[in-house]
């Protein structure tokens, strides 16, 4: 790993072994992008990478020199208005109104290791030796203005992690319009663009678009990430598919209103940002004050989707999650919504939770409804102290009783929002955002507390902390269920409105560090409606994330295998719930929902004791099969087989453990089909060398067989059978029904 400076050409050159990333300085004094990808000699000048010629119908940076136009250059940070048309990576007015900068290099430092951000949750290190950082200084002499980019290039994963810092040096105060985290130029534009998209119940479904001239880009201007679209994109060529060809992720360390955007110019060439939205955005940048944004990881691989998809699994395990819960398995909990909605008391928490934790449950986590006088969704949030009149002992007495029973107890906490009635409401309406003398729009029956106000995020973390001083919490469900309108805030001025949704976020990320240092053992699940905020920035505190409140295994087949182009296993919140499903009605088998939760934090969120003998049973195999191999799938390097988006919802997966000695296939149909072709998977991850046993089988492979020649899968029904006095002797097909998943353990002899 190493960053080279040559200094005659003014070039930087940034490589691990695997990958490498190249910029100069141009003859203006701004940055040019020079090359991204699979690793290149060093030592050697690339800037023929940047050639230009004279172009007859555009303007030039310098008089008579019609070779250097920034209409035609590839840059690293570009602005707008001094010769590039196209869209800018960042934007300051200034006190007469100007837009128009001149940030020229002034000069760089090489850091070991990884800065930490200010306010903001990120990627990082704990040995200088694991990275290097690349500070770029450039400063616009007029403003006085300093522009600091930032390329952390790291030992053991490809990928870059690139932010932005504007520090005003002078004496008069410049407005941020637009300050994204990254920007590449390529050199062609030959991509398919995959995007994770959706709604409600459907978070993460991967969308892919060819790239055409012009904008394409996905966003978020709801105060969240959102279940609409994800911050994260990836292009890839023509002819790549998860296991070969080149691929370029992007994922942005964020949890606000976000834009990621690929534009294609006149030459075809490609511009893609991602940062924060400059819609709604407006930042006061005084003299003496800093704003720094947030970060953007570039991920490279030459192995296909899987490849990039690994790069991202390890780095958010290892090094964007952190705390005691970082590259541990989870606990296997139950999970009482679903059961009960908001009509329990303390004995029927209790009947189920006994059940539970004899059929090998670790973990029972309250939901919804524990708190002030909630019996509804109208009504008690912001008033987290216990109902005494459905919990007369508690929420301390209640988890002393479940731990007392051999298992760990969670607790649900929803601390960003509000209803009209309650006692929060009633003394201090002047919290909840909205604009003075409008109309406020209502989610939900709630509405959102202010957290760019840091008054508010201090008085929620002392009802939070009370509690959690006082019980045995070992896990919080965080939730947020309502998305920002009439955004206003009434402790900032009006020139600072535009800072609110970003303070907004930073109040929640405030919010999250002060829980997390002072409870450094408890696991926290974040949730959105579902995965209305599944992004980096959140599993910074939370390395787990409630994946979708759609809990019907068919559906989630889409969800999983989409969420997991960028996150990894063990971060996905999955439960097996009752049927019919709560959210479509399908009636699936036991087997079929534990076969698909498997494949996450796995947990159950239903009655167990409204569960048949059989399916108890069922329950207690699924809880005893996950325990045995849940370090494999959970902390695994995880391999998609079969896309569920082309092959009528079928699907396949597979979690290789790290020395390769262990893995878990996962086979999934979804609606049965008569007398159909024979189906093989080719297996991904395997030691060549090393021969496997697999459940259920009585041959044995090697993993060269398994990965080339591939996997023959069950027999679906053919329509053959032979019967001997009416007994069937001979079935051809044992793959039958509609909903059926095989799990096959794979163990090196």
């Amino acid at each position: 790993m190493q960053i080279e400076y040559r200094k005659e050409e003014k070039q930087f050159h940034l490589c691990n072994g695997n990958i490498s990333y190249i910029f100069h300085v141009m003859e203006n004094g701004q940055l040019g992008h020079l090359y991204f990808g699979k690793q290149v000699h060093t030592g050697r000048s690339y800037l023929y990478l940047q050639k230009q010629r004279s172009h007859c119908h555009t303007a030039y940076a310098y008089e008579n020199n019609f070779c250097f136009s920034l209409d035609t250059m590839r840059q690293e940070y570009p602005a707008y208005g001094t010769t590039d048309f196209r869209d800018p990576a960042y934007q300051l007015v200034q006190k007469d109104g100007s837009r128009i900068t001149d940030f020229v290099y002034t000069g760089h430092e090489i850091v070991e290791g990884k800065p930490k951000l200010p306010g903001l949750p990120a990627t990082y290190v704990e040995a200088e030796e694991e990275a290097r950082t690349l500070v770029v200084y450039l400063k616009d002499e007029l403003l006085q203005v300093e522009m600091q980019l930032l390329y952390t290039m790291f030992s053991d994963y490809d990928a870059v992690a690139r932010s932005v810092r504007f520090v005003n040096k002078g004496k008069e105060t410049v407005a941020l319009n637009r300050a994204l985290s990254m920007s590449l130029d390529f050199f062609d534009s030959d991509f398919t663009m995959l995007q994770l998209d959706g709604t409600w119940a459907r978070e993460r479904y991967i969308s892919e678009r060819i790239l055409q001239k012009g904008i394409q880009s996905v966003g978020s201007l709801r105060g969240a990430s959102s279940a609409v679209h994800n911050p994260f994109l990836a292009l890839k060529r023509k002819n790549t598919t998860e296991s070969d060809g080149e691929v370029y992720g992007c994922s942005l360390v964020y949890s606000g209103n976000f834009l990621m955007q690929a534009e294609v110019d006149h030459y075809d060439v490609l511009r893609v940002m991602a940062g924060i939205h400059p819609s709604e955005f407006c930042w006061q940048l005084h003299p003496g004050e800093t704003f720094q944004t947030p970060e953007a990881v570039m991920v490279y691989s030459c192995q296909g989707l899987n490849g990039m998809s690994q790069t991202f699994h390890e780095l958010y395990n290892r090094r964007l999650a952190h705390g005691r819960w970082r590259e541990r398995v989870r606990p296997i909990l139950i999970n009482n919504w679903e059961a009960t909605y908001f009509d329990f008391n303390q004995e029927k928490i209790l009947d189920i939770a006994r059940k539970a934790g004899e059929l090998g449950v670790e973990m029972f986590v309250l939901d919804d409804g524990w708190f002030g006088k909630r019996n509804n969704a109208s009504q008690s949030l912001g008033d987290w102290t216990p109902n005494y009149d459905k919990l007369p002992d508690g929420i301390r007495g209640l988890a002393e009783k479940i731990t007392a029973m051999g298992m760990k107890f969670g607790l649900w906490f929803e601390p960003e929002m509000v209803n009209r009635v309650s006692e929060l409401y009633q003394k201090h309406p002047e919290w909840v955002v909205h604009t003075p003398g409008r109309r406020m729009s209502v989610g939900r029956n709630q509405y959102v507390l202010d957290y760019s106000n840091p008054e508010v995020v201090a008085y929620i973390g002392d009802l939070m902390e009370a509690i959690l001083d006082d019980a045995p919490v070992s896990y919080i469900k965080w939730d947020m269920n309502r998305n920002i309108t009439e955004a206003f805030s009434t402790s900032l001025e009006a020139d600072r409105q535009g800072e609110f949704f970003h303070r907004y976020i930073l109040g929640v990320y405030a919010l999250y560090e002060r829980l997390t240092n002072k409870y450094p053992d408890i696991l926290f699940e974040s949730c959105a409606s579902g995965g209305g905020r599944f992004d980096p920035g959140m599993l910074y505190y939370a390395p787990q994330c409630w994946t979708s409140d759609d809990t019907d295994a068919v559906e989630r087949i889409k969800i999983q295998y989409g969420t997991s182009l960028c996150y990894p296993v063990v971060s996905m919140g999955s439960h097996v719930s009752a049927v019919p499903n709560h959210q479509v009605g399908r009636v699936t088998g036991m087997d079929f929902r534990a076969a698909v939760a498997y494949f996450g934090t796995f947990g159950y969120e239903l009655d167990v004791n409204r569960l048949t003998g059989e399916e108890q049973l069922q329950m207690k195999a699924q809880i005893a099969f996950f325990k045995k191999y849940r370090e494999v799938i959970q902390l695994g390097r995880f391999y998609r087989l079969r896309s569920p988006f082309e092959n009528q919802g079928d699907a396949a997966w597979i979690c290789v453990s790290q020395d390769k000695r262990t893995a878990v296939l996962a086979t999934y149909k979804v609606l049965a089909r008569v007398n159909p072709r024979m189906k093989k998977l080719l297996l991904r991850g395997l030691d060549a060398e090393l021969e496997y046993s697999l459940s259920g089988r009585d041959e044995t492979y090697y993993g060269s067989e398994l990965m080339n020649i591939g996997f023959v899968e069950d027999l679906e029904f053919t329509g053959y059978n032979v019967r001997d006095n009416g007994t069937i002797i001979y079935d051809n097909g044992s793959d039958k029904g509609d909903f059926t998943a095989h799990i096959y353990v794979l163990e090196s002899r």
